[in-house]
């Protein structure tokens, strides 16, 4: 693997676990502004049988991304659920590059939520992707 898997300046480990995307770690996140950012190196655990970043990995961490988003600007006591994801690959992501997902809630509604997101690889647009989340009221758990 080329590169450290040390994230450039700005980024934090990951405040959220979660069981479908512990295998991916470590990840890393920032916000930026109204933006939620997932940054990660690209290992063998992340890749397919071709070395690429698999499409799969992708879409969660996008689908992840974007919940995020939503859930950080509607507040505490908001949980969502996808009930559309739609991701567009646009180039292949190699072991050992930085790979970034910046998502946005676009519209973040009381009972849907709208996001977008846009992933790079060492500064080069590798993918765009929309959702959809029905928004559900938690009554005391924590956003995301």
């Amino acid at each position: 693997m080329s590169g450290s898997i040390d994230p450039p300046a700005g980024f934090e480990p990951h405040f959220r676990r979660s069981p479908v995307t512990d295998a991916w770690e470590p990840l890393f996140s920032k916000r930026e502004g109204d933006r939620f950012v997932f940054g990660l190196r690209v290992t063998e655990a992340h890749c397919n049988a071709r070395a690429m970043l698999h499409g799969g990995v992708l879409s969660s961490l996008c689908d992840n991304a974007m919940g995020i988003a939503c859930a950080l600007a509607l507040g505490e006591n908001t949980s969502l659920v996808t009930i559309h994801l739609a991701v567009d690959f646009l180039g292949a992501v190699r072991v050992g590059q930085w790979l970034e997902i910046s998502a946005t809630a676009t519209q973040p509604g009381r009972t849907i939520a709208f996001a977008s997101a846009e992933a790079h690889a060492d500064g080069k647009r590798i993918g765009n992707a929309s959702a959809l989340f029905r928004v559900v009221s938690t009554g005391g758990t924590s956003p995301g």
